[in-house]
C-alpha cells in the first residue's frame, strides 16, 4: 500500500510541480503552499531557478513563497490543534515533547521562526504540528513562519545572485554550519530580549 501511494505521489510530482513552476511568482507561491501542507517540494531548487531567470524581481519570489508557506502550514497546524498530542508524543518521544513544550512556553515566536529559517533536513512539519498542539495563536504562527521563510529565501536568493543556481548545493553541503549559525543568532537574540525585559522591570510584572 505504501509503495502504491509513493508511486502516485511521484507521478503527481512529475506532472504537477513543473506545471506550477511555469506560472512564475504565483506558481512559486502555490509550490510553497503544497510543500508546507502536503506534497514535499524541492523549494530551494525551484526558488533558485526562478530568481536566476528573473533577477530583478528576486524579492517578489521570496515574498510569494513565504506567504504560500505560511498559508500551507495551517493544515498540519490545524491537525495538531485538533488533538495531536498523543501522535506527537509517539513521534518524538516524551522527553523531546516536553522540551518542545517548554520552548513554546518560553518564546513561541522564536520556537516557530527558527525552524522556518533552517534548510532541510530540519523536521519543520513536526514544529508546525507542535505549534498546533501547544495552541499557538494563528496570526503569530503565520507571522513566525513568514518571517523565518523570508529570511531563509532572501539569504538563498542573494547567494544565487552571486554564485548562480549552484548556491543550492552550497547551502545543502553546509547545512550544519547554517544550523549552528542560526542557532547562535537565536540564542543571542533571546538573551538580548531577556536582558532588556529584565532591565525594564517587565519581568517582575509577568
Amino acid at each position: 500500500m505504501k509503495s502504491f501511494v509513493a508511486r502516485i505521489m511521484a507521478k503527481m510530482n512529475l506532472v504537477l510541480l513543473p506545471f506550477l513552476a511555469k506560472f512564475g511568482i504565483g506558481g512559486l507561491a502555490a509550490l510553497a503552499l503544497l510543500d508546507s501542507s502536503t506534497l514535499p517540494v524541492p523549494m530551494d531548487a525551484f526558488l533558485a531557478f526562478s530568481v536566476w531567470n528573473d533577477k530583478g524581481r528576486f524579492w517578489l519570489y521570496c515574498l510569494a513563497a513565504a506567504v504560500g508557506s505560511a498559508i500551507g502550514g495551517l493544515l498540519p497546524y490545524g491537525l495538531g490543534r485538533a488533538g495531536g498530542e498523543l501522535f506527537l508524543v509517539k513521534r518524538v518521544g516524551r522527553e523531546k515533547f516536553d522540551r518542545m513544550r517548554l520552548r513554546f512556553e518560553r518564546q513561541e515566536f522564536l520556537a516557530m521562526m527558527i525552524p522556518s529559517m533552517l534548510p532541510p533536513p530540519t523536521p519543520w512539519k513536526a514544529f508546525v504540528f507542535a505549534a498546533g498542539v501547544f495552541e499557538m495563536r494563528v496570526l503569530p504562527f503565520m507571522l513566525a513562519v513568514f518571517c523565518g521563510r523570508m529570511v531563509r529565501w532572501l539569504a538563498l536568493s542573494l547567494l544565487v545572485l552571486k554564485l548562480g543556481p549552484g548556491a543550492v548545493e552550497v547551502v545543502e553541503h553546509h547545512s550544519l554550519s547554517v544550523v549552528a549559525l542560526v542557532g547562535a543568532l537565536a540564542v543571542g537574540g533571546f538573551a538580548w530580549w531577556w536582558f532588556r525585559k529584565t532591565r525594564t522591570g517587565k519581568l517582575l510584572e509577568d
